[in-house]
């Protein structure tokens, strides 16, 4: 029977699985924990019920779905604006020439991941002591996208987290404290760095610059980062550009832990 010749695997049927299995992987990576992970599960739905109709030979909904899928390829760009940006920007940025940068893109291979290296305690505990003296600071944490077209704006470093660190930084005389820090694999990389400002219009005006630069590097990158308000001490967890409620530090811990893994 025809629809039975699928079960004959040859080896480059496996790759092919292989890598469209990677890729949704990734988009799923982008997409999860906003508002467009409905869309991406929608999608798959679809392509698998397309996919489906075309194994059984049934030509008209077959026609239909795909007309769909190929119609709806311009819309879903605009949709997916944001995320697509990330792909792409995570690809282009890889760099093949190092072996380290280039494995971090397939870390879900490893059994150790970042959250297992980055001191996430000692990070939120310089922030909890900021947030008592209402010290503003904003902290960039890498995850897969390179953040070196924005590390340049500021002065390198590489010095290990550590609490007092964190805040002899941010202190309010110290010279480094203006701009944002970025963190990687639990390395203080660069200060003073210059962040791209969101332009968003829903953000609530009770939000000044720093925010909007979290909100901006979050929405161009996977970036995670978090902000003391210089005014209320509030700390803020943002991600793909948006503001993460938590209950208290240790569910935000929990929170931090697992979107770096």
């Amino acid at each position: 029977m025809d629809f039975l010749n699928f079960l004959d695997f040859r080896i480059t049927d496996i790759i092919d699985i292989i890598l469209v299995a990677a890729l949704l992987y990734y988009i799923y990576k982008l997409v999860r924990g906003t508002v467009a992970i409905n869309i991406f599960i929608g999608i798959v739905i679809v392509w698998g019920l397309w996919k489906l109709t075309e194994l059984l030979d049934m030509k008209m909904i077959s026609s239909m779905v795909g007309g769909f899928m190929s119609i709806g390829l311009i819309a879903l760009i605009i949709v997916f604006q944001q995320e697509v940006r990330k792909f792409l920007l995570m690809v282009g940025s890889t760099n093949f020439a190092s072996k380290r940068s280039f494995v971090r893109q397939f870390k879900f291979l490893r059994q150790e991941t970042v959250a297992s290296v980055v001191n996430i305690e000692a990070i939120l505990g310089a922030c909890e002591k900021m947030s008592t003296s209402k010290t503003g600071a904003i902290i960039v944490i890498e995850r897969n996208n390179s953040l070196d077209f924005i590390k340049s704006s500021g002065d390198k470093m590489n010095i290990e987290v550590t609490q007092p660190i964190i805040e002899s930084i941010f202190y309010k005389n110290s010279p480094l404290h203006d701009g944002a820090v970025i963190i990687e694999d639990n390395y203080i990389v660069a200060t003073r760095v210059i962040l791209p400002v969101s332009s968003e219009r829903t953000i609530p005006l009770r939000f000044g610059l720093r925010h909007r630069a979290a909100v901006g590097i979050t929405e161009k990158t996977d970036a995670l980062a978090l902000v003391v308000s210089e005014e209320t001490g509030m700390i803020s967890y943002i991600k793909n550009g948006e503001f993460v409620l938590y209950q208290d530090l240790t569910e935000l811990a929990n929170v931090i832990q697992d979107d770096l893994v």
